[in-house]
């Protein structure tokens, strides 16, 4: 079946589901496969809980049920049937890729843009080949704005996650040590990433650039870049002032407030304002914007536990972002200073080395506590007294160590599969 027929089908109904555990009526289901399953299976099942149709890809299950449909790929007919519903609208689609810092920009583009237009963004972590496309498909005549967070572990998906959404503008946070063992090496991040740049040059897009970024300058070969940064020769030039609490920002006269703290989000804030300035909102706005930004949990949050104040960052981590949590707060004007660092992963042949770098980053600096939580970080050598080794979260929460821990500043961070967060929930 072509896209355009598949397209009528798609019309008459609910929504997609790639999943038969949380399916609605009247969906359309895919069936896709993966390592350790075959979607085509439930493809009967999906109907029987409300499914429309069920597309298909296994000619076996195609007359099971007058409502299967068979094409030939049943991936690629998601993405190109999503890639075909968003060029039937004239929604601005804003393309969000980088290592680290993505989820934070892009509810901080989507807190702002809210003041003015009617805007959706990909929701939660549905930020690959699969989670990109059903984002699109929620596109609708009277949205203004789709902001679409593009997430990748190899060179060439944010290639094809661009030739299917086609954004009209984009951005990179930045280049990291994330997943290099998909990418292969730090050269592979930066091919990778810089996939978006490419793709809005050649199709006359616009660029949000981080002019500080020497990195960035070098990849960007387009004429339609917007330059922010603390360079002078930026077009949007920010001071920024910082406390233990807040990062505040001032370009052309005014100063903007924010309740994201760290100067590792210097970045994330200045490129969603300039965002916001680019699309014709006044400071006001702007302002009212981050006045109700929200960031996903256990993002840069500041809590309060027992009497301890705890700045957990414990959504993800990779050497640069961790690197740049400690630095930032090494540089707070603060006492009594523990870290709760948990394992990297995604790190193929360099784990070893980046979990050592990171805790020779550490020694000999000025903490009551250096709490290090899983396998790689327990392969690490260290020295001196503070530091204390568990295998999981739950050893962590359980030793006196932890449990003694009073009037203390933490800094939580570690990858999202270690569930820090779980020792303050």
């Amino acid at each position: 079946m072509d896209t355009q027929k598949l397209y009528s089908l798609f019309n008459s109904c609910s929504g997609v589901s790639t999943d038969t555990r949380k399916i609605n009526k009247d969906e359309m289901y895919f069936s896709l496969k993966g390592d350790n399953f075959d979607g085509n299976v439930f493809a009967k099942e999906a109907i029987e809980k409300g499914a429309k149709f069920s597309i298909v890809d296994d000619v076996e299950q195609k007359d099971i049920h007058d409502n299967i449909v068979y094409v030939e790929n049943s991936l690629k007919a998601l993405q190109d049937l999503s890639n075909y519903h968003r060029s039937l609208f004239d929604t601005k689609v804003i393309g969000i890729t980088g290592s680290n810092g993505k989820t934070t920009t892009k509810n901080l583009i989507y807190s702002i843009l809210s003041q003015k237009y009617n805007v959706i963004k990909t929701k939660g972590n549905l930020n690959n080949h699969i989670g990109v496309p059903i984002s699109l498909l929620n596109i609708k005549d009277d949205i203004d704005v789709a902001i679409i967070e593009m997430g990748a572990n190899h060179v060439g998906e944010i290639k094809r996650l661009c030739e299917i959404a086609m954004p009209d503008i984009g951005l990179i946070t930045n280049y990291g040590y994330a997943h290099l063992e998909g990418f292969g090496s730090f050269e592979g991040v930066i091919k990778g990433k810089t996939e978006m740049f490419e793709y809005l040059t050649e199709n006359y897009g616009h660029i949000i650039l981080n002019n500080d970024d020497k990195l960035q300058v070098k990849n960007c070969k387009g004429d339609l870049a917007v330059t922010y940064g603390s360079s002078k020769d930026s077009e949007y030039i920010f001071d920024y002032k910082k406390d233990n609490s807040s990062l505040k920002l001032k370009t052309d006269g005014f100063e903007f407030n924010s309740n994201l703290y760290g100067e590792y989000n210097f970045s994330n804030l200045a490129s969603s304002i300039t965002l916001g300035k680019f699309l014709d909102l006044s400071n006001k706005e702007i302002q009212e914007g981050l006045n109700k930004f929200l960031n996903d949990s256990n993002r840069s949050e500041i809590l309060t536990f027992d009497s301890n104040n705890i700045y957990l960052d414990a959504y993800n981590a990779n050497p640069t972002s961790m690197s740049a949590a400690i630095s930032n707060f090494e540089n707070m004007n603060i006492n009594n200073r523990v870290l709760i660092l948990g394992e990297m992963f995604e790190l193929g042949k360099y784990s070893d080395h980046e979990h050592q770098k990171i805790v020779d980053f550490v020694k000999n600096k000025d903490y009551s506590r250096v709490y290090l939580v899983g396998d790689n970080f327990s392969k690490c050598n260290t020295e001196g007294e503070y530091f204390f080794k568990f295998s999981n979260t739950e050893e962590l929460a359980q030793s006196d160590s932890f449990k003694s821990l009073k009037n203390m500043n933490i800094l939580v961070k570690g990858s999202r599969g270690v569930k820090l967060e779980k020792l303050f929930r």
